[in-house]
This record gives structure tokens, C-alpha cells and sequence, in this order.
């Protein structure tokens, strides 16, 4: 073999390893020693408000459109979890989003919730949630509107399920959508902390 050649070939034998270290899947079971920062991705035709990546397999956003769904089948998400209530999905979506998605391959994973008696945030949800990753055999897509609830049960699920310090879980989240500093429905604890059934202290409280 000519030495250029043999040079390429080692090159390419040296990058290879490279990029599948680079690899991080977050879609699987047990503790996260180190956890990406989300990637904020455009949202422009795809989703309402917010669109994030984590590592290679986890995406949350707000409420995706007809054309974001194809997408995340193309991208190899096999299993998409929906937040909303069943009158937001009936007011606000003009088509039929658990058809869709049944219809491109993928499994619908469906956790209303609203922080109220009948759609309440609980450790349930998160452990639902848990169960639909660990079992996606694939990428994963979790929504609500605009990615706050979708938030909210990420960081709770981040520490419950997978070891993260409370800090660095709830960093991950405010990064996507999370807005802790904001006044956010009537109770006085936070999404996160009913999600996880206790106080959070370092989870902001703004002023009523």
C-alpha cells in the first residue's frame, strides 16, 4: 500500500473511535455521570417556543408540528411523550397527533398533566416517564406547549432516576424552558417539586 494510502488509513482508523466517544446516549437506564447541555435547535415549522437537544437520543420542545414529527422519525425517535391534557390537544392542534405518530412507526407515550386534582404533577409521571426511556429502544422526544412542563418533569426525572445532583439537573432544565424565576400557576411549590413529592430549595420561588 502506498504510504498516503497507509497514512489515510490510519487517520481514519485514529477518527473512527473519536466520534463514537463523542457519542452520549441519554435514553437508557442508571446514572448519568455526565450530563450534556441541552442544544437549543430552531423551532421554525417544527415546534412551538422551544426545541432542545441532549446528547444524541433526547429531544424536548414544545408542541411539535405535523412536519416536526416526521422529522423525529427520520431522526430515529421511536417514542414521543405528550404532556398536554386532552382539551389543550382538542383546541389547540389541528391534527391528530397519537394517529400520527402511530402511523410513522413510533409508540405514544400519553402523561396529561396540568398541576391540578384531575392531571396533577406527581412522582407517577415520573415514573411513567422513566419507564418509556428506558424502554425506547431508540431516541426519545418528550413535549408539552412551550417545554416548561416538559422541564420540569426533566429535571425531576434527571435526579430521581438517574443520579443527578439537584444543581446541575435543574441548570439542565432551566436552560431549556424550566423559568423557575417566573410566578407559574396558583401553588406554592414548583412542578419539579411535586414531581418529585418534596421541597426543592434551590428551585427558585418568586414572590406571589
Amino acid at each position: 500500500m502506498p504510504r498516503s494510502s497507509l497514512g489515510a488509513a490510519l487517520v481514519a482508523l485514529l477518527l473512527v473511535p473519536a466520534g463514537v466517544a463523542a457519542a452520549q446516549r441519554i435514553a437508557t437506564t442508571g446514572p448519568i455521570a455526565n450530563l450534556p447541555a441541552p442544544v437549543l435547535l430552531d423551532t421554525t415549522g417544527m415546534f412551538q417556543a422551544r426545541f432542545a437537544r441532549i446528547g444524541d437520543d433526547v429531544f424536548i420542545g414544545g408542541q411539535p408540528t405535523e412536519k416536526a414529527l416526521r422529522e423525529m422519525k427520520a431522526q430515529g425517535v421511536t417514542v414521543v411523550v405528550n404532556l398536554r391534557t386532552p382539551e389543550e390537544m382538542k383546541n389547540a392542534v389541528r391534527f391528530d397527533e397519537p394517529a400520527l405518530i402511530q402511523q410513522l412507526g413510533m409508540r405514544y407515550v400519553y402523561i396529561p398533566m396540568r398541576g391540578n386534582e384531575e392531571f396533577p404533577y406527581s412522582p407517577a409521571a415520573v415514573a411513567r416517564f422513566a419507564d418509556a426511556v428506558g424502554s425506547a429502544n431508540g431516541k426519545v422526544l418528550l413535549h408539552c406547549t412551550v417545554a416548561w412542563r416538559a422541564s420540569h418533569l426533566w429535571a425531576a426525572y434527571l435526579i430521581q432516576e438517574r443520579g443527578v445532583p439537584v444543581e446541575t439537573a435543574l441548570a439542565n432544565a432551566r436552560a431549556i424552558n424550566l423559568m423557575d424565576t417566573m410566578r407559574m400557576g396558583s401553588g406554592s411549590r414548583q412542578p419539579v417539586e411535586d414531581f418529585l413529592n418534596r421541597p426543592v430549595p434551590q428551585v427558585g420561588h418568586p414572590p406571589r
